[in-house]
């Protein structure tokens, strides 16, 4: 309608001539909702609200008097209350074009006297810190002003005199280092994951190789296996042929040798073993005749040599009675020849070997110097023949039997 007026939700409508007055302000501020405006008594006007953006590039000197570029930007709007709108109503409602150059020639004061007290690595690693200095300095301004800045950013920081770069030199030649670095060790993980692909290819190749050789063998080998199996089977059953037949040629030569064992080599040592004892008995007893003779010819002889010393010495004193005894000595050869021929012709048993029989002939010829020694006793006791071959010793005329000469060489 003509007389009806609604903003838009980015304006505010300023109606200057009515009565009614919004605080101070010398007109009324309508937002959000139409209103009536006379015609020639009441003037309406509309101040935007929209978001306005100032676009800040200023020459600073940090605190160590070096030369920056700075650019920032500001973003803002009038304020939504009344007195914000009133304060840009009266200082923008026929100027809001110049708006931002205005707001931008503030921050940029700000901006020059916050840079001017910070050095230029505190600029650099604290841009939020000087953005939010610059909007702090500039509040006070800007509430007079009827603006409420909603962000400050700094986009860029020119170095005119090298300073920056200089500063960012080492770090530059390490990043550059370090990207060198790992480059060449990128290369050569490349290089490596490379060589290790090669070689695990080169492998499985070779692995293929390998296996299809093996496959090959092994199908030979059946193919093989198959056309020498009739042969083969042929030879196993003539190897187990001869292996039964040599077996049974074994058995039959342990048979055989068990046989010549039991039946001749163990009767041919138990005959040679009873010849061999019969034999060395036979020599032991060929021995103990001999050393009987030899010791009854030796006591013979003695006995011969003591009768003719008696003897002498009888004719040479007179005696008459030993001449009998003389002739009873010369029976003892007789005597001693039967009592050996009697054990040349028994089989006796000894126990001592040469020992008994030397002890059996001592008791022969034992018994026959008894008998001298009682005829050289006396002419009434003695005897006029000589005992038997075999019969006891005669005892003296004590009744006490002759003492046992013991032989010579015992």
């Amino acid at each position: 309608m003509l007389f009806w007026h609604v903003p838009a939700p980015n304006e505010a409508l300023l109606i200057s001539g009515s009565k009614r007055r919004a605080g101070d302000a010398q007109f009324r501020i309508v937002t959000g909702h139409g209103c009536w405006v006379m015609p020639v008594k009441q003037k309406a006007s509309v101040l935007s609200l929209s978001l306005r953006e100032a676009e800040i590039s200023e020459d600073c000197v940090t605190q160590q008097g070096i030369r920056l570029a700075v650019r920032a930007v500001a973003v803002f709007k009038v304020g939504d209350d009344s007195t914000s709108i009133a304060n840009a109503a009266r200082r923008f409602l026929s100027e809001q074009d110049t708006m931002e150059d205005l707001v931008g020639r503030i921050f940029a004061g700000h901006l020059r006297s916050i840079v001017g007290g910070l050095t230029v690595e505190q600029i650099i690693r604290e841009r939020d810190r000087v953005a939010q200095e610059v909007k702090d300095g500039s509040h006070s301004e800007m509430e007079k002003l009827g603006i409420v800045v909603d962000a400050l950013q700094i986009q860029e920081i020119g170095d005119t005199s090298g300073y920056i770069t200089n500063l960012a030199a080492p770090h530059a030649a390490a990043v550059a280092s370090a990207a060198r670095i790992a480059e060449a060790k990128a290369d050569q993980e490349a290089t490596e994951r490379e060589q290790e692909a090669a070689a695990l290819k080169a492998k499985y190749e070779r692995d293929t190789a390998i296996k299809r050789a093996g496959f090959l063998a092994e199908t030979e080998q059946y193919n093989a296996s198959a056309a020498q199996s009739g042969p083969l089977s042929q030879a196993r059953a003539s190897q187990q042929v001869i292996e039964e037949q040599t077996a049974l040629a074994e058995r039959q030569a342990a048979l055989a040798a068990q046989r010549l064992e039991a039946e001749v080599r163990r009767p041919a040592d138990a005959e040679a073993y009873r010849l061999r004892t019969l034999a060395e008995a036979r020599r032991d007893q060929v021995r103990f005749e001999a050393d009987a003779r030899a010791y009854t010819e030796r006591t013979l002889a003695q006995a011969r040599a003591d009768a003719n010393t008696a003897l002498a010495g009888s004719l040479r004193d007179g005696n008459q009675e030993l001449i009998a005894a003389n002739r009873t000595v010369e029976n003892l050869p007789a005597l001693a020849q039967a009592a050996a021929e009697g054990i040349s012709g028994s089989r006796l048993t000894v126990l001592n070997g040469t020992d008994g029989i030397n002890e059996i002939a001592s008791a022969v010829v034992g018994q026959g110097l008894a008998i001298l020694d009682t005829l050289k006793q006396g002419p009434a006791t003695a005897p006029t023949t000589a005992p038997a071959a075999g019969a006891p010793p005669i005892a003296d005329g004590d009744g006490s039997l002759p003492q046992k000469v013991a032989p010579p060489g015992r």
